[in-house]
């Protein structure tokens, strides 16, 4: 993937925004999760950071090695406080620093790990909506996978730094069923409690069956109606009670009943409620296999999970496929931008 000029350039004026708008001293240190990669760095010296990072820029070529050496192993907290301590020792911004330095893919990655986790994926949203064409993709990856809270804090970053609605301007890119899948998971309407209620649970199940398999045609609206508002616990007895009554797997009846676009986003709502971790393991596989990579799934990806439950994706990337997804990544890319993903990845194992 070559990133273009423009594209990055947005990338800095957002990070730059979104330093403004943050209340650093309201944020901890610890990582986002407890099952990623990257971790809260004891002794954590902000200054030394931030003076080591200019050091490895200052002075003809830079020294790609210190920045990756210090970033992946800081949280997104962190990262911010070397941002703050940057631009009062140095008296400039470092993105504007980094970005003269980097280059390509590797920029991506660095600058991505520079965002708070709401800026950064409402920055990936609007990448995806604007310019000719939309990467759907991207648009289900995001919605399907983050929670309610997560959801609310996305729409209100990028209104915020965007100046512009994401429900709007997903409406504005998007048609149909598609379309209203999306809307629906933007209004993080999910609930969020654990209960179980069986007798609904086996009424779910009918009502999907009745909608798809049962007759010739497929009532859309009885899948969004059960798969965007119920609460995990639930669905996943719903899906129970569907094998029982459909004979097969929700997924395969998705795959059956539907196509495109929506196919994808409503098997990206069920696998996500199944097995998150298992869900991007596949979705960074598929980036990878074959000729080329698309490396804007992999950089999102490594770089949103990587304190999150990075640890748990490669555990099921091994099950799925049998190698490492250390080893993947260290076949498909090259130089920084490889080594730096290697070490979001945290090892062969």
């Amino acid at each position: 993937m070559n990133c273009s000029i423009s594209h990055l350039n947005h990338f800095r004026s957002v990070l730059i925004s979104s330093s403004q708008n943050l209340n650093l001293s309201s944020i901890t240190m610890a990582a986002l999760g407890n099952r990623g990669t990257v971790t809260e760095a004891s002794g954590f010296n902000p200054e030394e950071d931030a003076q080591k990072i200019y050091s490895a820029m200052k002075g003809a070529g830079t020294n790609e090695a210190t920045i990756i050496e210090i970033l992946v192993r800081r949280t997104i907290a962190q990262r911010q406080k070397i941002k703050e301590a940057f631009k009062q020792s140095v008296g400039k911004e470092l993105l504007d620093c980094l970005k003269s330095e980097l280059t390509g893919n590797f920029e991506m990655v660095v600058v991505g790990l520079m965002m708070p986790a709401p800026v950064y994926d409402a920055y990936e949203l609007r990448n995806a909506i604007k310019g000719a064409g939309t990467e759907e993709a991207c648009l289900i990856d995001i919605l399907a996978s983050r929670s309610t809270t997560e959801i609310k804090e996305i729409v209100a970053t990028y209104k915020r730094e965007h100046g512009k609605s994401l429900e709007d301007d997903v409406c504005g890119d998007t048609s149909g069923m598609f379309q209203r899948v999306l809307v629906s998971l933007l209004t993080a309407g999910r609930d969020e409690s654990t209960k179980v209620d069986e007798a609904q649970a086996v009424q779910d199940a009918k009502d999907i069956y009745e909608a798809g398999e049962a007759h010739w045609g497929t009532d859309e609206v009885k899948f969004l109606t059960v798969l965007c508002v119920r609460n995990r616990n639930h669905l996943l007895r719903v899906f129970q009670e569907y094998q029982k009554i459909a004979g097969r797997d929700i997924e395969d009846s998705i795959k059956r009943e539907m196509s495109g676009c929506l196919e994808d986003a409503f098997l990206a709502i069920v696998k996500c409620l199944k097995n998150k971790p298992a869900f991007f393991a596949e979705r960074l596989y598929k980036s990878m296999k074959g000729l080329g990579t698309t490396d804007s799934v992999l950089i999102r990806i490594m770089v949103a999970r990587a304190e999150i439950d990075m640890l748990d994706i490669k555990a099921e990337f091994l099950k799925m496929y049998g190698k490492t997804l250390h080893s993947f990544i260290k076949g498909d890319t090259s130089g920084d931008y490889r080594k730096i993903l290697l070490e979001l990845c945290g090892g062969e194992k």
